[in-house]
């Protein structure tokens, strides 16, 4: 399968509309809020019945010919300071000279949010904006302005408001618990490449929302039933703890790349083995032949710091086969980059594994 034949100059513009969309709307941890009737337009516009779970998930439902059987694909939305979406924050407390401390949502790079713009959400939707920062922000001030940790306890937010104590930000309605979002600075260059944060997973779950587009575009009806399960909690560990009933379960996150690893920007990388052990060995070796077959770029790797929504759901008790997949993402959990020839030959396999092997037309 030539990706440059499924993946036509249109099928490429509605990936990039996809992910943009879901970058756009704040989705940290545990905050399905603004993000859900973002998913659920994309859904019903692809075919998909959809549904909410009571984590706070989202599962479409791509009708096959047989209704008594399913296959699952899975990526997330939360994120780290949260990944995913708000790979954000949530306010800690507030500090006496109107200040926010934090804690993390997920797993951030520490060093990389000094200096990034965010937007506090409060519980009742107010929004104000504002900047993280060292507690140490200037140089023509302090002596350790450039070596202090960047950490939670060494870094605030700093609020664009008129607050100087702890009473100005509670009257603005901004409590503990109130989420804090990075803006996610998402740009598209015209060599190919998506950089942003939260790439970590966002960008999967345009990769599925993708694959269904081609999918319904094309009018395939596929063997049975495809359950897509977006998670809500995968960035602290629970969110895949719990799946709809399916006979296996495609995991698409993020490939790693770096030491080690044969994985490139440019590739779908099929995992074997994560921090939690090795994935099914017959679904990934289905994987990894159906993408060789096709002639995709892939590589085969295993990760040595990370966890999915697969190793959750077996956590939980799950009994099915699973296995992992993803496009290559450098800086993970930073400033995240990938490219589009990694986005399509992971959108490739996943429209392999759901069986559809026909060529997209132009009119996709």
């Amino acid at each position: 399968m030539n990706t440059k034949k499924i993946i036509p100059e249109s099928f490429r513009s509605y990936y990039f509309d996809t992910v943009k969309a879901v970058m756009a709307a704040p989705s940290p941890s545990g905050y399905p809020r603004e993000v859900a009737p973002v998913i659920e337009r994309m859904a019903l516009e692809v075919g998909c019945a959809f549904e909410r779970t009571g984590k706070g998930g989202f599962v479409l439902t791509y009708p096959g010919r047989d209704h008594s059987s399913s296959v699952g694909a899975c990526a997330h939305r939360g994120g780290m300071i949260s990944a995913g979406i708000c790979k954000d924050k949530s306010a800690r407390a507030v500090d006496a000279d109107g200040g926010l401390s934090f804690t993390a949502v997920g797993g951030p790079l520490w060093p990389t949010l000094d200096g990034e713009y965010c937007t506090v959400i409060t519980r009742d939707g107010k929004k104000y904006s504002g900047t993280f920062l060292s507690r140490s922000p200037s140089v023509h001030v302090y002596a350790d302005a450039r070596s202090r940790p960047r950490d939670p306890d060494n870094m605030y937010v700093r609020l664009d408001e008129c607050v100087r104590s702890a009473a100005d930000v509670r009257a603005l309605g901004i409590e503990n618990g109130d989420y804090i979002c990075f803006d996610t600075k998402t740009t598209v260059t015209d060599s190919g490449f998506l950089k942003s944060r939260f790439i970590d997973d966002k960008a999967s779950v345009a990769c599925l929302i993708t694959a269904l587009h081609v999918m319904h575009a094309a009018g395939f009806v596929p063997e049975n039933d495809i359950k897509v399960v977006f998670t809500m909690y995968e960035e602290v560990g629970h969110g895949g703890a719990c799946m709809p009933p399916v006979r296996e379960m495609l995991g698409v996150d993020m490939g790693c790349i770096g030491a080690g690893l044969a994985c490139t920007e440019h590739d779908v990388s099929i995992c074997a083995k994560d921090s939690g052990g090795p994935y099914d060995f017959e679904l990934t070796s289905r994987l990894v032949s159906l993408a060789r077959a096709a002639g995709l770029s892939c590589a085969v790797d295993v990760y040595p710091f990370y966890g999915s929504d697969i190793g959750a759901m077996w956590r939980g008790g799950g009994d099915i086969p699973g296995a992992l997949i993803g496009h290559g993402v450098h800086a993970s959990h930073g400033m995240e980059r990938t490219h589009f020839d990694g986005i399509a030959n992971t959108v490739a396999l996943i429209l392999l594994y759901f069986g559809f092997e026909a060529p997209a037309t132009e009119e996709i």
